[in-house]
């Protein structure tokens, strides 16, 4: 009997995930944990592997398509076992009960599954291999004519036959085309034997404007190609889209407050390079300032446990659900003061910002701290930080210092009371000890949700993590 492959379960808080890849073909034959598909959550790709050996029947699920956890997307069995969704059967072969004639012998196409459309044509429905193929090559599957499944649904055969009589263009003519959504049929070559070259598409792309004259100092023609008014179009989705909703979700909810101090961070920075020099070879990295502040911010919310809270909601029901959807939780009915600190700790990745949590920071040496915070955020860079690994925090640290920012606003990382802007450590000529100085002065930002709490007692806050800036010693004592 064959196994069904389904969508593990990525995490309490992932609900459906973005189907990146398959790794192998419809029909091929795949061992017992083997990687055959790569999936995207909201904050990294994950591979699925094969949970049998056998032969592998994909069901009608196309790269780029959101699916929910535990949806069975394959089977592993014998070569002649078959996919089976609802009425509509995805065999291993583009071919089988279709000989010929490209028509079936027996009974009558099948209803189309929904789950088999395309998004752009939601009347269009394909094979697996039909549409690998049109999206590599960029062709539209609603001007192919299908033949499979009684004409019913497009096969790769179809795709194959429509490229054959397709125009003759350039392959950097075929990639504009494909980007900027230009039907080839539609435009004329003016390249060698009528073949079509990146000016056509030019051409076509703004054709009231594809060429304005233009009279040079020297008093001679001379024709350019204006920029288009649209270089890039970038879907929303995967973990831009997740920013972008929980980002809203925590503007619109918040009562936000800034409250900004500068910092003489001359010992930190002193205490910093003696502690590097004295430890760098033996815990095999350098501890950075983002590892020493963490440890005076856990201190400090040890010290302030009102800056580590977060609202508790009816049933239940947080700020933000963990889909990243806007959902309204109501009116909330307690705060919760909160007896693990869970540092998140902003990391700019390839696919955008992820926040991996430290746990227990309050609770973890500097080195221990140290080697937490570089393996999670190595495993967030490399799209390989577990779900669990991104959530639960408590407060949140983000450091723009780096760019050569001073300071910022950065927006609360709901459902926590609280986040620190770290912004350079820059040397200023300031007075010290009643003379003028050059010191090392650093500005932080700390960001607060007043329904939490108040102005006061955050600046308190603040003024601590201050104070053990510029005296590190009293990290010792705290």
């Amino acid at each position: 009997m064959a196994e069904e492959l389904f969508i593990p379960k990525l995490g309490q808080t992932v609900e459906e995930v973005t189907l990146v890849k398959w790794l192998v073909e419809d029909g091929t034959r795949v061992s017992h944990g083997q990687p055959v598909m790569e999936v995207e959550t909201d904050k990294a790709v994950f591979p699925v592997e094969a949970n049998a050996k056998g032969t592998i029947h994909i069901g009608p699920y196309q790269e780029g398509q959101v699916l929910p956890v535990l949806t069975v997307v394959a089977v592993i069995g014998k070569p002649e076992d078959k996919f089976v969704k609802g009425e509509v059967k995805i065999e291993s072969e583009e071919t089988a009960g279709d000989q010929g004639t490209g028509r079936a012998e027996q009974g009558t196409p099948p209803t189309p599954n929904p789950d088999d459309l395309t998004p752009d044509h939601p009347t269009t429905f394909a094979s697996p291999r039909a549409r690998k193929l049109a999206a590599e090559k960029g062709v539209d599957l609603a001007a192919v004519t299908p033949t499979g499944y009684g004409g019913a649904r497009v096969a790769e055969r179809d795709v194959l036959a429509f490229l054959a009589q397709a125009p003759k263009a350039t392959p950097v003519a075929q990639r504009m085309a494909a980007d900027s959504g230009v039907d080839l049929r539609r435009v004329s070559g003016t390249g060698p034997g009528g073949r079509i070259v990146k000016e056509d598409i030019a051409r076509a792309q703004s054709p009231s404007q594809s060429s304005i004259p233009l009279t040079s100092l020297e008093g001679r023609s001379a024709v350019v190609n204006p920029q288009p008014e649209i270089l890039e179009r970038i879907p929303l989705k995967g973990v831009r889209l997740i920013i972008a909703e929980r980002m809203a979700a925590s503007v619109q909810a918040t009562a936000r407050v800034t409250l900004v101090t500068e910092a003489d961070a001359t010992e930190f920075v002193a205490a910093r390079e003696r502690i590097k020099a004295k430890v760098e070879q033996e815990w095999g990295f350098a501890p950075g300032y983002n590892d020493l502040l963490a440890k005076i911010v856990a201190a400090a919310l040890r010290r302030f446990p009102y800056m580590n809270a977060r609202f508790a909601y009816p049933a239940g029901l947080r700020q933000a659900p963990p889909s990243g959807g806007l959902r309204q939780p109501g009116v909330p009915e307690a705060i919760e003061i909160l007896g693990h600190i869970n540092l998140g700790m902003a990391v700019d990745t390839e696919r955008g910002l992820l926040v991996p949590v430290v746990r227990d920071a309050d609770r973890l040496s500097l080195r221990q701290f140290g080697l937490e915070f570089r393996r999670l955020a190595q495993a967030a860079r490399d799209g390989r930080a577990l779900p669990d690994d991104l959530t639960g925090g408590t407060f949140t640290l983000t450091n723009l210092g780096m760019y050569e920012i001073d300071a910022f606003t950065p927006v609360i990382n709901l459902p926590e009371a609280a986040i620190l802007g770290i912004g350079r450590i820059a040397s200023k000529v300031v007075p010290y000890n009643g003379e003028p100085a050059i010191r090392s002065m650093w500005t932080l930002s700390l960001v607060f949700d007043h329904r939490l709490t108040d102005g006061a007692p955050a600046a308190r806050f603040l003024q601590a993590i201050k104070q053990m800036v510029e005296e590190p010693y009293l990290l010792l004592t705290a």
